[in-house]
């Protein structure tokens, strides 16, 4: 493998000449290890250096100054979170469509995994109407269905949004026993309490929150209903 102490010793003894040496040779491998240890060591400091220079490859809390480079305080790593996930949420985050209903709709569906339900009082496409002209003449009302969709439109709410989100189902722990099986008792068996909050991959109402506002414009009010 390019890099490690066989592959380093094996260019250096490449470069000396054939003859001065037999072909097994321990004292000659002995003085070639020891000369190229501190070579892997820096190549592999050198490849590692090269890695943190791009998000696609950086690891460790490179990735947590990557994220703080571009967004301070705002992005941070979430408890036990792995560099895959950490790194997808800083690249959504770096390009992310903001301002607009569609943006609002991709980034909660990207953080929860489904899409939320928006309603826009001031939004005839969402509330429907009584009645409708086409070229100055009425016709038949459309868009309306009492009780199954759509709501109450209301024009005294401009830029105003009701959102409603599903929580994500929490990620479980393996190898615990659950209440009711025989597997765990108090002093035997694989059983624990445990904080869901604090398990990686969780999303808290907090995550939510802050995500929703992070994508509205300035002068838009969202009403957040989680369910």
């Amino acid at each position: 493998m390019t890099g490690d102490l066989a592959d380093i010793v094996f260019r250096l003894r490449s470069v000396l000449p054939k003859r001065w040496f037999a072909e097994q040779s321990p004292n000659l491998q002995a003085v070639l290890s020891s000369l190229a240890t501190p070579w892997v060591w820096l190549y592999g400091l050198i490849s590692y250096a090269i890695m943190q220079t791009r998000i696609l490859t950086a690891t460790d809390n490179w990735l947590d100054l990557i994220s703080n480079d571009y967004f301070g305080d705002m992005l941070t790593r979430k408890l036990n979170e792995a560099d895959f996930s950490f790194r997808n949420r800083i690249q959504r985050a770096l390009l992310q469509e903001a301002a607009t209903r569609s943006a609002v709709s991709a980034g909660l569906q990207g953080l929860i995994g489904s899409p939320p339900v928006i309603f826009e009082p001031a939004n005839c496409m969402d509330t429907g109407s009584y009645g409708g002209l086409i070229h100055g003449q009425p016709m038949p009302a459309t868009g309306m269905a009492y009780g199954v969709a759509g709501g109450w439109g209301n024009l005294a709410l401009p830029l105003q949004v009701f959102v409603t989100v599903t929580r994500p189902a929490t990620p479980g722990l393996g190898l615990l026993a659950g209440y009711g099986t025989p597997n765990g008792a108090y002093c035997e068996g694989a059983i624990s309490y445990v904080d869901l909050s604090l398990l990686p991959g969780h999303v808290s109402d907090a995550d939510i929150r802050a995500t929703l506002c992070s994508l509205l414009p300035v002068n838009a009010v969202a009403w957040l209903r989680l369910i």
